[in-house]
Protein backbone atom coordinates (compact mmCIF):
# COMPACT_ATOMS: atom_id res chain seq x y z
CA UNK A 1 0.00 0.00 0.00
CA UNK A 2 1.69 3.34 -1.39
CA UNK A 3 1.79 6.01 1.83
CA UNK A 4 3.75 8.61 0.17
CA UNK A 5 0.69 10.78 -1.09
CA UNK A 6 -1.04 10.67 2.86
CA UNK A 7 2.08 12.07 4.31
CA UNK A 8 3.99 15.60 3.90
CA UNK A 9 7.64 15.31 4.50
CA UNK A 10 6.96 17.23 7.70
CA UNK A 11 4.69 14.57 8.61
CA UNK A 12 7.10 12.11 7.60
CA UNK A 13 10.20 13.59 9.66
CA UNK A 14 7.69 13.53 13.11
CA UNK A 15 6.98 10.09 12.18
CA UNK A 16 10.49 8.85 11.86
CA UNK A 17 11.03 10.88 15.33
CA UNK A 18 8.29 9.10 17.06
CA UNK A 19 9.52 5.60 15.82
CA UNK A 20 13.08 6.16 16.75
CA UNK A 21 12.37 7.46 20.08
CA UNK A 22 10.31 4.69 20.68
CA UNK A 23 13.02 2.14 19.47
CA UNK A 24 15.24 3.92 21.73
CA UNK A 25 13.33 3.82 24.82
CA UNK A 26 12.27 0.16 23.97
CA UNK A 27 16.17 -0.36 23.82
CA UNK A 28 16.65 0.92 27.15
CA UNK A 29 13.73 -1.49 28.83
CA UNK A 30 15.07 -4.30 27.25
CA UNK A 31 18.34 -3.85 28.85
CA UNK A 32 17.17 -3.45 32.34
CA UNK A 33 14.69 -6.23 31.67
CA UNK A 34 17.69 -7.82 31.25
CA UNK A 35 19.52 -6.76 34.16
CA UNK A 36 16.71 -7.34 36.41
CA UNK A 37 15.97 -11.19 36.08
CA UNK A 38 19.95 -11.68 36.23
CA UNK A 39 19.99 -9.68 39.37
CA UNK A 40 16.70 -11.63 40.25
CA UNK A 41 17.59 -14.76 39.61
CA UNK A 42 20.74 -14.20 41.38
CA UNK A 43 19.05 -13.23 44.53
CA UNK A 44 16.61 -16.42 44.20
CA UNK A 45 19.08 -19.06 43.22
CA UNK A 46 22.10 -17.62 44.63
CA UNK A 47 24.55 -15.19 43.55
CA UNK A 48 26.32 -17.24 41.40
CA UNK A 49 28.55 -16.35 38.57
CA UNK A 50 27.00 -19.31 36.13
CA UNK A 51 23.26 -17.61 37.22
CA UNK A 52 24.18 -14.29 35.87
CA UNK A 53 25.48 -15.06 33.24
CA UNK A 54 23.20 -17.53 32.27
CA UNK A 55 20.45 -15.68 32.38
CA UNK A 56 22.15 -13.18 30.79
CA UNK A 57 22.76 -15.93 27.63
CA UNK A 58 19.23 -17.27 27.52
CA UNK A 59 17.58 -13.70 26.96
CA UNK A 60 20.05 -13.26 24.02
CA UNK A 61 19.03 -16.37 22.46
CA UNK A 62 15.74 -15.75 22.64
CA UNK A 63 15.97 -12.31 21.49
CA UNK A 64 17.22 -13.75 18.08
CA UNK A 65 14.49 -16.18 17.98
CA UNK A 66 11.99 -13.20 18.59
CA UNK A 67 13.10 -11.84 15.98
CA UNK A 68 13.00 -14.28 13.35
CA UNK A 69 9.51 -14.86 14.87
CA UNK A 70 8.57 -11.00 13.84
CA UNK A 71 8.22 -12.39 10.15
CA UNK A 72 5.00 -14.25 10.50
CA UNK A 73 2.99 -11.01 12.12
CA UNK A 74 1.04 -10.10 9.47
CA UNK A 75 0.06 -6.49 10.63
CA UNK A 76 3.10 -4.51 11.60
CA UNK A 77 0.85 -2.16 13.57
CA UNK A 78 -1.49 -4.97 15.85
CA UNK A 79 1.40 -6.70 16.46
CA UNK A 80 3.40 -4.53 18.40
CA UNK A 81 0.76 -2.32 20.33
CA UNK A 82 0.07 -6.22 21.50
CA UNK A 83 3.54 -7.09 21.93
CA UNK A 84 4.06 -4.08 23.95
CA UNK A 85 1.45 -5.10 25.93
CA UNK A 86 2.42 -8.39 26.39
CA UNK A 87 5.86 -7.54 27.48
CA UNK A 88 4.54 -5.24 29.97
CA UNK A 89 2.33 -7.75 32.07
CA UNK A 90 5.13 -10.42 31.88
CA UNK A 91 7.58 -7.87 32.99
CA UNK A 92 5.21 -6.39 35.61
CA UNK A 93 4.55 -9.79 37.44
CA UNK A 94 7.31 -12.51 36.50
CA UNK A 95 8.65 -11.57 39.99
CA UNK A 96 5.83 -12.22 41.64
CA UNK A 97 5.16 -15.55 39.77
CA UNK A 98 9.10 -16.54 40.23
CA UNK A 99 8.80 -15.53 44.08
CA UNK A 100 5.53 -17.86 44.51
CA UNK A 101 6.80 -20.07 43.38
CA UNK A 102 10.04 -20.25 45.42
CA UNK A 103 7.68 -20.02 48.37
CA UNK A 104 5.40 -23.34 47.61
CA UNK A 105 8.39 -25.19 46.99
CA UNK A 106 9.43 -24.14 50.54
CA UNK A 107 6.19 -23.85 52.39
CA UNK A 108 4.05 -26.78 51.15
CA UNK A 109 6.50 -29.63 53.28
CA UNK A 110 5.38 -27.88 56.25
CA UNK A 111 1.90 -27.54 55.36
CA UNK A 112 2.10 -31.01 54.71
CA UNK A 113 3.56 -32.05 58.11
CA UNK A 114 0.74 -30.07 60.01
CA UNK A 115 -2.26 -31.39 57.76
CA UNK A 116 -1.12 -35.44 58.60
CA UNK A 117 0.37 -34.58 61.97
CA UNK A 118 3.51 -35.26 61.03
CA UNK A 119 6.92 -35.03 63.58
CA UNK A 120 9.31 -32.06 62.61
CA UNK A 121 11.87 -34.54 61.73
CA UNK A 122 9.41 -36.52 59.34
CA UNK A 123 10.38 -34.41 56.03
CA UNK A 124 8.15 -34.52 53.22
CA UNK A 125 10.71 -34.23 50.77
CA UNK A 126 9.58 -36.87 47.71
CA UNK A 127 9.55 -36.58 44.51
CA UNK A 128 6.85 -34.74 44.14
CA UNK A 129 8.65 -32.16 46.51
CA UNK A 130 11.55 -32.34 44.84
CA UNK A 131 10.03 -31.78 41.44
CA UNK A 132 8.07 -28.59 42.61
CA UNK A 133 11.77 -27.19 43.85
CA UNK A 134 13.21 -27.96 40.90
CA UNK A 135 10.29 -25.99 38.68
CA UNK A 136 11.31 -23.34 40.71
CA UNK A 137 14.41 -22.96 39.83
CA UNK A 138 13.77 -22.93 36.19
CA UNK A 139 10.63 -20.47 36.60
CA UNK A 140 13.29 -16.98 36.62
CA UNK A 141 14.93 -18.89 33.15
CA UNK A 142 11.18 -19.51 31.38
CA UNK A 143 10.29 -16.35 32.44
CA UNK A 144 13.45 -14.71 31.16
CA UNK A 145 12.93 -16.50 27.97
CA UNK A 146 9.85 -15.16 27.51
CA UNK A 147 11.08 -11.73 27.95
CA UNK A 148 13.50 -12.13 25.27
CA UNK A 149 11.37 -13.99 22.81
CA UNK A 150 9.10 -10.92 22.72
CA UNK A 151 11.98 -7.87 22.96
CA UNK A 152 13.77 -9.61 20.25
CA UNK A 153 10.57 -8.94 17.94
CA UNK A 154 10.07 -5.36 18.74
CA UNK A 155 12.98 -3.94 15.97
CA UNK A 156 11.59 -6.10 13.21
CA UNK A 157 7.90 -4.15 13.69
CA UNK A 158 9.49 -0.80 14.04
CA UNK A 159 11.44 -1.39 10.88
CA UNK A 160 8.25 -2.49 8.94
CA UNK A 161 6.25 0.13 10.35
CA UNK A 162 9.02 2.61 9.34
CA UNK A 163 9.06 1.45 6.01
CA UNK A 164 5.29 1.23 5.51
CA UNK A 165 5.03 5.16 6.82
CA UNK A 166 7.21 6.21 4.28
CA UNK A 167 5.80 3.92 1.39
CA UNK A 168 9.22 2.23 0.74
CA UNK A 169 12.15 0.25 1.13
CA UNK A 170 14.46 2.66 3.23
CA UNK A 171 18.06 2.03 2.46
CA UNK A 172 19.43 2.85 5.54
CA UNK A 173 16.40 1.82 7.89
CA UNK A 174 18.22 -1.13 9.61
CA UNK A 175 20.77 1.01 10.54
CA UNK A 176 18.98 4.11 11.96
CA UNK A 177 17.02 1.03 14.23
CA UNK A 178 19.80 -0.42 15.75
CA UNK A 179 21.35 2.94 16.11
CA UNK A 180 18.46 3.98 18.21
CA UNK A 181 18.37 0.66 19.74
CA UNK A 182 22.50 0.86 20.71
CA UNK A 183 22.22 4.51 22.22
CA UNK A 184 18.93 3.33 24.29
CA UNK A 185 20.55 0.35 25.41
CA UNK A 186 23.67 2.19 26.84
CA UNK A 187 20.87 4.96 28.52
CA UNK A 188 19.59 1.94 29.96
CA UNK A 189 21.90 0.47 31.46
CA UNK A 190 23.12 3.61 33.37
CA UNK A 191 19.04 3.83 34.36
CA UNK A 192 19.93 0.54 35.92
CA UNK A 193 23.10 1.30 37.76
CA UNK A 194 21.99 4.77 39.08
CA UNK A 195 18.33 4.33 39.70
CA UNK A 196 17.11 0.89 39.21
CA UNK A 197 19.59 -0.39 41.62
CA UNK A 198 18.48 1.96 44.90
CA UNK A 199 15.22 0.63 44.60
CA UNK A 200 13.19 -1.98 45.74
CA UNK A 201 13.03 -4.77 42.67
CA UNK A 202 9.35 -4.49 41.95
CA UNK A 203 9.30 -0.96 41.65
CA UNK A 204 12.20 -1.39 38.84
CA UNK A 205 10.05 -4.15 37.05
CA UNK A 206 6.80 -1.94 37.21
CA UNK A 207 8.05 1.15 36.08
CA UNK A 208 9.23 -0.54 32.89
CA UNK A 209 6.35 -2.38 32.54
CA UNK A 210 4.83 1.07 32.55
CA UNK A 211 6.76 2.28 30.10
CA UNK A 212 5.85 -0.66 27.93
CA UNK A 213 2.14 0.18 28.71
CA UNK A 214 2.44 3.85 27.93
CA UNK A 215 3.79 2.79 24.30
CA UNK A 216 1.19 0.79 23.60
CA UNK A 217 -1.11 3.66 24.54
CA UNK A 218 0.70 5.88 22.39
CA UNK A 219 0.61 3.61 19.17
CA UNK A 220 -2.93 3.16 19.81
CA UNK A 221 -4.09 7.07 20.03
CA UNK A 222 -1.18 7.85 17.09
CA UNK A 223 -1.87 5.12 14.77
CA UNK A 224 -5.58 4.18 15.31
CA UNK A 225 -6.17 4.57 11.60
CA UNK A 226 -4.13 1.31 11.15
CA UNK A 227 -5.30 -0.73 14.05
CA UNK A 228 -7.92 -3.00 13.80
CA UNK A 229 -9.64 -3.63 17.17
CA UNK A 230 -9.63 -0.51 19.35
CA UNK A 231 -11.90 -1.23 21.76
CA UNK A 232 -9.97 -4.74 23.10
CA UNK A 233 -6.94 -3.27 23.05
CA UNK A 234 -8.12 0.24 25.09
CA UNK A 235 -9.64 -2.07 27.53
CA UNK A 236 -6.50 -4.48 27.68
CA UNK A 237 -4.09 -1.52 27.90
CA UNK A 238 -6.78 0.06 30.74
CA UNK A 239 -6.49 -3.87 32.39
CA UNK A 240 -2.83 -3.54 32.73
CA UNK A 241 -2.09 -0.05 34.11
CA UNK A 242 -4.33 -1.20 36.54
CA UNK A 243 -2.58 -3.96 37.56
CA UNK A 244 0.91 -1.84 37.20
CA UNK A 245 -0.84 0.62 39.82
CA UNK A 246 -1.53 -2.60 42.13
CA UNK A 247 1.56 -4.07 41.93
CA UNK A 248 3.79 -0.37 42.35
CA UNK A 249 1.00 -0.45 45.72
CA UNK A 250 1.23 -3.56 46.94
CA UNK A 251 3.69 -5.55 45.19
CA UNK A 252 7.13 -4.70 47.67
CA UNK A 253 5.09 -5.92 50.29
CA UNK A 254 3.43 -9.03 48.49
CA UNK A 255 7.08 -10.02 47.62
CA UNK A 256 8.43 -9.61 50.87
CA UNK A 257 6.04 -11.85 52.73
CA UNK A 258 6.99 -14.31 49.93
CA UNK A 259 10.29 -14.52 50.88
CA UNK A 260 9.73 -14.13 54.45
CA UNK A 261 8.09 -17.64 54.38
CA UNK A 262 11.67 -18.96 53.40
CA UNK A 263 13.01 -18.12 56.58
CA UNK A 264 12.00 -20.59 59.54
CA UNK A 265 11.80 -17.55 62.55
CA UNK A 266 9.20 -14.55 61.53
CA UNK A 267 11.02 -11.90 59.67
CA UNK A 268 10.71 -8.76 61.63
CA UNK A 269 12.37 -6.13 59.48
CA UNK A 270 14.16 -6.20 55.62
CA UNK A 271 15.69 -3.86 53.77
CA UNK A 272 17.58 -3.88 50.26
CA UNK A 273 20.87 -1.70 49.99
CA UNK A 274 22.49 -1.20 47.14
CA UNK A 275 25.01 -4.03 47.72
CA UNK A 276 22.97 -6.90 49.47
CA UNK A 277 19.19 -7.63 50.97
CA UNK A 278 19.42 -7.25 54.91
CA UNK A 279 16.70 -9.62 56.85
CA UNK A 280 16.31 -9.74 60.58
CA UNK A 281 14.58 -12.15 61.80
CA UNK A 282 12.88 -13.13 65.85
CA UNK A 283 12.22 -16.49 67.19
CA UNK A 284 10.24 -17.09 70.67
CA UNK A 285 12.23 -19.80 72.52
CA UNK A 286 10.14 -20.03 75.55
CA UNK A 287 8.88 -17.80 78.24
CA UNK A 288 10.99 -15.70 80.17
CA UNK A 289 13.89 -16.75 77.75
CA UNK A 290 15.19 -13.96 75.36
CA UNK A 291 14.39 -13.92 71.32
CA UNK A 292 17.06 -15.29 69.17
CA UNK A 293 17.74 -12.27 66.62
CA UNK A 294 19.02 -13.55 63.24
CA UNK A 295 20.74 -11.91 60.44
CA UNK A 296 21.00 -12.92 57.20
CA UNK A 297 22.39 -11.20 53.90
CA UNK A 298 20.80 -12.50 51.19
CA UNK A 299 19.28 -15.40 52.15
CA UNK A 300 22.73 -16.48 53.99
CA UNK A 301 22.71 -16.57 58.10
CA UNK A 302 25.42 -14.39 58.91
CA UNK A 303 24.63 -14.59 62.93
CA UNK A 304 22.21 -15.44 65.76
CA UNK A 305 22.31 -13.40 69.02
CA UNK A 306 22.02 -16.72 71.05
CA UNK A 307 25.90 -17.82 70.30
CA UNK A 308 27.32 -15.04 67.86
CA UNK A 309 29.63 -13.94 71.00
CA UNK A 310 31.86 -17.63 70.41
CA UNK A 311 31.69 -16.55 66.87
CA UNK A 312 33.47 -13.16 67.55
CA UNK A 313 35.36 -14.30 70.39
CA UNK A 314 37.10 -16.77 68.67
CA UNK A 315 37.48 -13.97 65.61
CA UNK A 316 39.18 -11.65 67.26
CA UNK A 317 40.75 -13.06 70.30
CA UNK A 318 43.40 -15.36 69.08
CA UNK A 319 44.46 -12.45 66.91
CA UNK A 320 44.63 -9.30 69.83
CA UNK A 321 46.34 -11.87 72.28
CA UNK A 322 49.20 -12.78 69.65
CA UNK A 323 49.35 -9.11 68.88
CA UNK A 324 52.24 -7.48 70.73
CA UNK A 325 49.60 -4.59 71.43
CA UNK A 326 46.06 -3.64 70.76
CA UNK A 327 46.88 0.11 70.46
CA UNK A 328 45.67 0.16 66.68
CA UNK A 329 43.35 -2.37 64.99
CA UNK A 330 41.72 -2.45 61.88
CA UNK A 331 38.93 -4.19 61.06
CA UNK A 332 37.78 -4.81 57.67
CA UNK A 333 33.68 -6.02 57.08
CA UNK A 334 31.97 -6.15 60.37
CA UNK A 335 29.28 -3.91 59.74
CA UNK A 336 27.42 -5.15 62.25
CA UNK A 337 29.18 -3.98 65.08
CA UNK A 338 29.76 -7.18 67.23
CA UNK A 339 33.02 -8.01 65.98
CA UNK A 340 34.01 -4.07 66.84
CA UNK A 341 32.56 -4.63 70.59
CA UNK A 342 34.72 -7.74 71.44
CA UNK A 343 37.87 -5.41 70.27
CA UNK A 344 36.95 -2.06 72.44
CA UNK A 345 36.91 -4.27 75.41
CA UNK A 346 40.81 -3.94 74.82
CA UNK A 347 41.08 -0.71 75.56
CA UNK A 348 42.54 0.00 71.85
CA UNK A 349 43.16 3.84 71.23
CA UNK A 350 41.48 3.72 67.86
CA UNK A 351 39.81 1.03 65.87
CA UNK A 352 39.47 1.74 62.16
CA UNK A 353 36.24 -0.23 60.89
CA UNK A 354 36.01 -0.38 56.51
CA UNK A 355 32.28 -1.46 55.60
CA UNK A 356 31.19 -1.16 51.98
CA UNK A 357 27.42 -1.10 52.76
CA UNK A 358 26.67 2.12 54.66
CA UNK A 359 22.97 1.24 54.96
CA UNK A 360 24.10 -2.00 56.73
CA UNK A 361 26.00 0.21 59.48
CA UNK A 362 23.13 2.40 60.08
CA UNK A 363 20.92 -0.22 60.44
CA UNK A 364 23.24 -1.52 63.40
CA UNK A 365 23.98 1.92 64.62
CA UNK A 366 19.89 3.03 65.28
CA UNK A 367 20.12 5.06 62.60
CA UNK A 368 17.53 3.70 60.00
CA UNK A 369 14.89 5.14 60.36
CA UNK A 370 12.93 2.61 58.62
CA UNK A 371 13.43 -0.33 61.05
CA UNK A 372 10.91 -0.48 64.42
CA UNK A 373 12.30 1.52 67.33
CA UNK A 374 12.28 -1.58 69.62
CA UNK A 375 14.60 -3.43 66.77
CA UNK A 376 17.33 -0.39 66.86
CA UNK A 377 16.98 -0.54 70.82
CA UNK A 378 17.49 -4.31 70.24
CA UNK A 379 20.31 -3.98 67.88
CA UNK A 380 22.12 -1.25 69.72
CA UNK A 381 21.76 -3.82 73.15
CA UNK A 382 23.79 -6.52 70.91
CA UNK A 383 26.64 -4.46 69.87
CA UNK A 384 26.77 -2.80 73.26
CA UNK A 385 26.76 0.60 71.39
CA UNK A 386 30.11 -0.05 69.32
CA UNK A 387 29.49 2.34 66.92
CA UNK A 388 28.93 5.36 69.08
CA UNK A 389 32.35 4.70 70.55
CA UNK A 390 34.62 8.21 69.98
CA UNK A 391 37.31 5.68 69.65
CA UNK A 392 35.84 4.11 65.85
CA UNK A 393 36.92 5.33 62.49
CA UNK A 394 34.29 4.39 60.19
CA UNK A 395 35.55 4.17 56.78
CA UNK A 396 32.70 3.41 54.17
CA UNK A 397 34.06 2.09 50.65
CA UNK A 398 35.07 -0.83 49.22
CA UNK A 399 37.91 -2.48 50.81
CA UNK A 400 40.06 -3.15 47.96
CA UNK A 401 40.75 0.15 47.37
CA UNK A 402 40.40 2.28 50.48
CA UNK A 403 43.49 0.00 52.17
CA UNK A 404 45.08 1.48 49.35
CA UNK A 405 44.80 4.59 50.51
CA UNK A 406 45.77 3.61 54.31
CA UNK A 407 48.55 2.73 52.79
CA UNK A 408 49.22 6.14 51.20
CA UNK A 409 49.21 7.55 54.00
CA UNK A 410 51.55 5.51 56.12
CA UNK A 411 49.36 4.09 58.34
CA UNK A 412 49.88 0.82 60.35
CA UNK A 413 48.30 -1.37 62.62
CA UNK A 414 49.01 -3.71 65.90
CA UNK A 415 46.00 -6.13 64.84
CA UNK A 416 43.75 -6.45 61.71
CA UNK A 417 40.59 -8.47 61.91
CA UNK A 418 39.01 -9.49 58.35
CA UNK A 419 34.73 -10.36 59.14
CA UNK A 420 33.79 -10.62 55.83
CA UNK A 421 30.94 -12.65 54.09
CA UNK A 422 32.11 -16.57 52.41
CA UNK A 423 33.29 -16.12 48.96
CA UNK A 424 29.97 -17.27 47.65
CA UNK A 425 30.08 -14.54 45.11
CA UNK A 426 33.19 -13.66 42.54
CA UNK A 427 33.38 -10.24 43.35
CA UNK A 428 34.25 -11.22 46.82
CA UNK A 429 36.60 -13.19 45.54
CA UNK A 430 39.24 -10.32 45.29
CA UNK A 431 39.19 -9.93 48.75
CA UNK A 432 40.42 -12.95 49.79
CA UNK A 433 43.04 -13.09 47.18
CA UNK A 434 47.00 -13.16 47.78
CA UNK A 435 47.15 -9.72 46.47
CA UNK A 436 45.01 -8.22 48.96
CA UNK A 437 47.01 -10.11 51.71
CA UNK A 438 50.12 -8.89 50.80
CA UNK A 439 48.62 -5.59 50.60
CA UNK A 440 47.12 -5.96 54.41
CA UNK A 441 50.60 -7.47 55.20
CA UNK A 442 52.24 -3.94 54.78
CA UNK A 443 49.55 -2.67 57.11
CA UNK A 444 50.34 -4.99 59.82
CA UNK A 445 53.13 -4.21 62.52
CA UNK A 446 55.83 -6.61 62.87
CA UNK A 447 54.88 -7.98 65.79
CA UNK A 448 51.26 -7.93 65.28
CA UNK A 449 48.65 -10.93 64.00
CA UNK A 450 46.12 -11.10 61.42
CA UNK A 451 42.47 -13.46 61.62
CA UNK A 452 40.80 -14.09 59.15
CA UNK A 453 36.98 -15.81 59.25
CA UNK A 454 37.43 -18.53 56.40
CA UNK A 455 34.20 -20.82 56.51
CA UNK A 456 33.82 -24.23 57.37
CA UNK A 457 36.69 -26.81 57.83
CA UNK A 458 34.35 -29.70 57.08
CA UNK A 459 31.14 -28.07 55.22
CA UNK A 460 33.45 -26.42 52.67
CA UNK A 461 37.17 -27.86 53.44
CA UNK A 462 38.64 -27.06 49.95
CA UNK A 463 37.66 -23.69 50.52
CA UNK A 464 39.27 -23.17 54.41
CA UNK A 465 42.49 -24.76 53.22
CA UNK A 466 42.84 -22.66 50.54
CA UNK A 467 42.41 -19.49 52.35
CA UNK A 468 45.58 -20.94 54.69
CA UNK A 469 47.04 -21.25 51.22
CA UNK A 470 46.91 -18.03 50.20
CA UNK A 471 47.82 -16.33 53.34
CA UNK A 472 50.98 -18.09 53.61
CA UNK A 473 51.59 -16.78 49.99
CA UNK A 474 51.06 -13.31 50.72
CA UNK A 475 53.72 -13.70 52.96
CA UNK A 476 52.64 -15.01 56.71
CA UNK A 477 53.76 -17.61 59.00
CA UNK A 478 50.03 -19.05 58.85
CA UNK A 479 47.82 -21.75 61.58
CA UNK A 480 44.62 -22.00 61.10
CA UNK A 481 41.93 -23.04 64.17
CA UNK A 482 38.14 -24.23 64.24
CA UNK A 483 35.59 -24.13 66.99
CA UNK A 484 31.83 -25.42 66.78
CA UNK A 485 29.55 -22.73 66.59
CA UNK A 486 25.78 -23.97 67.64
CA UNK A 487 24.51 -22.20 64.64
CA UNK A 488 26.63 -22.74 61.97
CA UNK A 489 28.24 -26.24 63.01
CA UNK A 490 31.79 -26.61 63.12
CA UNK A 491 33.73 -23.13 62.05
CA UNK A 492 37.57 -21.67 61.09
CA UNK A 493 39.47 -19.16 61.01
CA UNK A 494 42.75 -18.32 59.77
CA UNK A 495 45.98 -16.58 61.74
CA UNK A 496 48.46 -15.21 60.78
CA UNK A 497 51.98 -13.14 61.64
CA UNK A 498 54.86 -11.57 59.58
CA UNK A 499 57.84 -11.59 62.00
CA UNK A 500 58.98 -13.79 64.88
CA UNK A 501 57.01 -16.39 66.21
CA UNK A 502 53.71 -18.09 65.18
CA UNK A 503 50.66 -17.32 66.84
CA UNK A 504 50.41 -20.55 68.98
CA UNK A 505 53.81 -19.35 70.36
CA UNK A 506 53.12 -16.00 71.64
CA UNK A 507 49.94 -17.11 72.62
CA UNK A 508 51.29 -19.85 74.87
CA UNK A 509 53.59 -17.37 76.23
CA UNK A 510 51.43 -14.81 77.40
CA UNK A 511 50.85 -15.10 80.86
CA UNK A 512 48.39 -12.98 81.45
CA UNK A 513 45.65 -12.16 78.95
CA UNK A 514 44.56 -8.51 78.99
CA UNK A 515 41.49 -9.03 78.96
CA UNK A 516 39.32 -12.19 80.33
CA UNK A 517 36.36 -13.69 78.12
CA UNK A 518 33.86 -15.96 79.70
CA UNK A 519 33.64 -18.00 76.60
CA UNK A 520 37.31 -18.60 76.09
CA UNK A 521 40.42 -19.20 77.63
CA UNK A 522 43.73 -19.23 76.29
CA UNK A 523 43.79 -23.04 76.55
CA UNK A 524 40.66 -23.17 74.96
CA UNK A 525 42.12 -21.21 72.47
CA UNK A 526 45.16 -23.67 71.75
CA UNK A 527 43.00 -26.92 71.89
CA UNK A 528 41.42 -24.70 68.63
CA UNK A 529 44.10 -25.31 66.55
CA UNK A 530 44.35 -29.05 66.91
CA UNK A 531 42.72 -31.13 64.16
CA UNK A 532 41.98 -34.57 63.18
CA UNK A 533 45.25 -36.69 62.12
CA UNK A 534 44.44 -36.67 58.37
CA UNK A 535 42.87 -33.04 57.90
CA UNK A 536 45.65 -31.86 56.04
CA UNK A 537 45.97 -34.98 53.73
CA UNK A 538 46.37 -33.70 49.96
CA UNK A 539 46.66 -29.96 51.15
CA UNK A 540 49.46 -29.72 48.58
CA UNK A 541 46.66 -30.45 45.75
CA UNK A 542 44.50 -27.04 46.94
CA UNK A 543 45.53 -24.05 44.91
CA UNK A 544 46.24 -20.74 46.15
CA UNK A 545 43.39 -17.85 45.21
CA UNK A 546 45.58 -15.57 43.38
CA UNK A 547 43.63 -12.08 42.13
CA UNK A 548 41.18 -12.97 39.12
CA UNK A 549 41.48 -16.64 39.73
CA UNK A 550 38.01 -17.26 41.49
CA UNK A 551 40.09 -20.23 42.33
CA UNK A 552 37.97 -19.84 46.16
CA UNK A 553 34.95 -18.98 44.65
CA UNK A 554 34.82 -22.32 43.07
CA UNK A 555 36.18 -24.20 45.86
CA UNK A 556 32.85 -22.23 47.79
CA UNK A 557 30.19 -23.07 45.35
CA UNK A 558 31.85 -26.81 44.46
CA UNK A 559 30.78 -27.57 47.77
CA UNK A 560 27.71 -26.72 48.12
CA UNK A 561 25.93 -27.24 45.06
CA UNK A 562 27.61 -30.69 44.13
CA UNK A 563 28.44 -31.65 47.40
CA UNK A 564 25.43 -29.98 49.62
CA UNK A 565 27.88 -29.17 52.07
CA UNK A 566 27.96 -32.69 53.33
CA UNK A 567 31.46 -33.35 54.68
CA UNK A 568 32.59 -36.87 54.15
CA UNK A 569 34.98 -38.97 56.24
CA UNK A 570 36.80 -41.96 55.46
CA UNK A 571 39.39 -43.84 57.18
CA UNK A 572 42.70 -43.69 55.30
CA UNK A 573 46.33 -43.57 56.29
CA UNK A 574 47.35 -41.01 58.64
CA UNK A 575 50.04 -38.56 57.52
CA UNK A 576 53.35 -39.08 59.50
CA UNK A 577 54.21 -35.36 59.94
CA UNK A 578 52.84 -32.81 62.25
CA UNK A 579 49.01 -31.98 60.43
CA UNK A 580 50.23 -28.34 60.76
CA UNK A 581 53.55 -28.38 59.78
CA UNK A 582 52.56 -27.03 55.56
CA UNK A 583 51.77 -23.58 57.04
CA UNK A 584 54.03 -23.36 60.16
CA UNK A 585 57.33 -24.01 57.60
Amino acid sequence: MEITAVYSRRQLLVHDVFLIVVMGTLAACGIIYEYLMAHFAGRVLGAFEWTIYAMIGIMIVSMGIGAFLAKWVRCPFNGFVWLEWAIGLVGATSLIFISLSVSLSYTIPSYLQEIYGLHQTITTDGDFIRGLTQLSKLMPFVAGAILGLMIGMEIPLIARIREYIHGQHLEHNVGTIYGADYIGAGIGAAIWVLVCLKLPIVYAAVGTALINALIGVSFITYYREHLNGLVKLWIAHLALLILIGSLAAGGAAWLENMQSTLFKDQVVHTKITPYQHLTITQRLVGKGLPKITSLYINGRLQFSSNDEVIYHSYLTYPALLASARQNDVLIIGGGDGLALREVLQWDAKTVTLIDLDKDMIDLFSGKDQSAPASLNQLLLDLNEHAFDDPRVQLIIGDAFVEIEKLLSKNRRFDSIIVDLPDPSHPDINKVYSDFFYARLKELLNGDGAIAIQSTSPFHTKEAFLSIGKTLRAAGFTTEQYHANVPTFGEWGWTIGTVMGQSATARIAGNTAPPVLSSWLSKEQILASFIFSPAFFNGVDTIKINTLGSHTLHRYHQEAWRQREGVFFASKKTVAKSHNMEYINN
